[in-house]
């Protein structure tokens, strides 16, 4: 039924991007950094995939790639932070505007077509997966994964420090940790996630586009608000299962606007009074 049509939707949506919002959750809550990176990041997430994707590379190779060059971005906006002493939010912003210019370069055009070619999702299906859960099956794969990944590595020394640097850098930096190094750890594997979110959601869509980031991390944000207020955090593995909550939350809000009427032009405003409204 029509209604089924779009609770897979709204579910597979939400699940493919809660990987971008667990990576917001890593910058804005866990280092208590407004990290901008984000919007470029998602998109270079895509255009990498696609590209490679179309040079007839493998769509899971492409994927990898796209996350490793992902955790290339947040670095960049690392050392811009770090070492050159820009505020939090003008490197993150600095970042986002060359990734525009990069993910062009990278694209060589403003959008790339996947359709009738091999992506990881036509890829489940060859395991046997039929056609209309094979995103749906990705999406949990990728999103279980990610939230036990970060739960174990938030749990290590490294990850405590981690978390230190953002409750209280003067104080753990005190205690001999490099919060810099940290800062840096922690906003290259937010954009790696990011990344990866961008390129399973272009293979999702079937392209990619060079705007595709635009507006990512206020949905990221509306999501990991959403999902503290309604799921609670008073625990790292209920975190971040609020966070994943949340992206889903939105999604199905989103639906229920659209159902009720609202023009999809007006959602980023929508999404925007979420936020501020939470």
């Amino acid at each position: 039924s029509m209604y089924f049509t779009i609770f897979l939707g709204t579910m597979e949506q939400g699940l493919l991007w809660a990987l971008m919002v667990l990576g917001v959750y890593i910058t804005f809550r866990v280092l208590n950094y407004a990290d901008l990176t984000v919007d470029g990041s998602f998109a270079l997430g895509g255009a990498v995939a696609a590209r490679l994707i179309l040079g007839e590379i493998d769509p899971w190779a492409a994927t990898l790639v796209a996350f490793f060059a992902g955790g290339i971005a947040g670095l960049i906006t690392g050392i811009l932070h770090t070492q050159f002493k820009i505020a939090p939010l003008l490197s993150g912003i600095l970042s986002m505007i060359a990734l525009y210019s990069v993910n062009l370069r990278i694209m060589g055009k403003a959008n790339i077509s996947l359709l009738r070619l091999d992506t990881v999702i036509t890829g489940v299906t060859r395991l046997g997966v039929e056609e209309k859960w094979a995103a749906l099956v990705i999406g949990i794969g990728a999103a279980v994964l990610a939230v036990i990944l970060l739960w174990l590595f938030l749990n290590t020394e490294i990850g405590f420090a981690l978390r230190a640097t953002g409750d209280n850098g003067q104080m753990i930096r005190s205690l001999g940790v490099n919060t810099n190094a940290m800062k840096i750890l922690g906003l290259s594997m937010s954009n790696a996630l990011v990344a990866l979110s961008g390129a399973l959601v272009a293979q999702y869509q079937s392209f990619a586009d060079i705007g595709m980031g635009i507006g990512t991390i206020v949905i990221g944000l509306a999501s990991v608000i959403i999902g503290e207020v309604i799921f609670g955090a008073n625990s790292i593995m209920r975190t971040l299962a609020a966070v994943v909550l949340g992206s889903l939350v939105y999604r199905i809000v989103i639906a229920f606007v659209l159902q009720l009427g609202l023009e999809p032009t007006d959602l980023r405003l929508f999404t925007a009074l979420i936020v501020t409204v939470a």
